[in-house]
């Protein structure tokens, strides 16, 4: 059973004097066949997390480790990430000119299994897949993302993730401008991941309305850097009831007197 294990994670974006720390002590452990739901404000580093996890290089690690079955995960190079088990469905997809689908699609799992797939299981699979995900099958011969719906490419997303199988699976706010349909499907695509038990999902959201379709095993609610409560599925109906207005004035409170402390240190 894969296991990611995030201990004590500190992240800074920028650099010298105008260097800001985002994350302030992240503790997080996932393992296969888990879901894991990250909810917290604008702001509060959800993002930073996921891709400070597969490597973006915008990002800085001034403290803290990241193993996944215990192997550091912040040594290995971004392709080594991928290679390893480690998954990113992004926020924002990027389109890819000049590349279509099917070849982005088999060049991937080629890179992460060490070999191509045998051709005629591959197109069968792909097929299969975007059948699951009400894809048409022109889509295969389109280029990435070109020209794509912003449900279209969140789908792609989800495909990518079914047809290369990570150990570990971290959804960057994939309800992000999806319609009820998109929503709905994508969703189910997640559900057929999560059910084949082998996946650990982190998966990143602002609101509850995925978590209908999602039912998380945990919820950790992130405000200013940290992970400031945990819970099961009930934490996220309190959230949707109440928001985090809560949380954010304690953390605002405990932020303060941390610097109070550090100042009267160094006084």
């Amino acid at each position: 059973m894969s296991v990611l294990e995030i201990r004590d994670l500190h992240v800074t974006v920028g650099e010298g004097d105008d260097a800001k720390e985002i994350l302030r002590g992240v503790d997080l452990t996932v393992r296969a066949g888990e879901t894991h739901a990250i909810m917290g404000p604008n702001g509060s580093g959800k993002s930073t997390l996921a891709y400070s996890i597969a490597g973006h290089p915008k990002y800085t690690i001034t403290g803290g480790t990241v193993t996944l079955d215990g192997e550091d995960v912040l040594a290995m190079t971004v392709d080594e990430r991928a290679r390893a088990g480690l998954f990113l469905a992004m926020q924002y997809p990027v389109e890819v000119p000049g590349v279509s689908v099917s070849n982005f699609l088999r060049t991937a799992a080629t890179a992460i299994k060490g070999e191509a797939p045998k051709l005629r299981t591959w197109v069968k699979d792909v097929k299969t897949e975007m059948a699951g995900l009400e894809m048409d099958s022109a889509f295969a011969e389109r280029n990435v993302n070109e020209g794509f719906s912003g449900g279209e490419k969140k789908r792609h997303e989800i495909l990518q993730m079914r047809l290369l199988k990570p150990k570990i699976a971290i959804l960057d706010e994939t309800d992000s401008g999806l319609d009820v349909d998109a929503l709905r499907i994508v969703s189910e695509g997640v559900n057929r991941t999560r059910a084949e038990g082998d996946v650990g999902v982190l998966l990143i959201t602002h609101y509850t309305r995925i978590l209908r379709y999602i039912k998380p095993d945990f919820v950790h609610v992130f405000v200013n850097g940290r992970v400031v409560e945990e819970g099961g599925h009930e934490l996220a109906d309190k959230l949707e009831s109440e928001g985090y207005a809560a949380y954010v004035k304690d953390s605002n409170e405990q932020a303060g007197a941390e610097k109070a402390a550090a100042e009267v240190a160094s006084a």
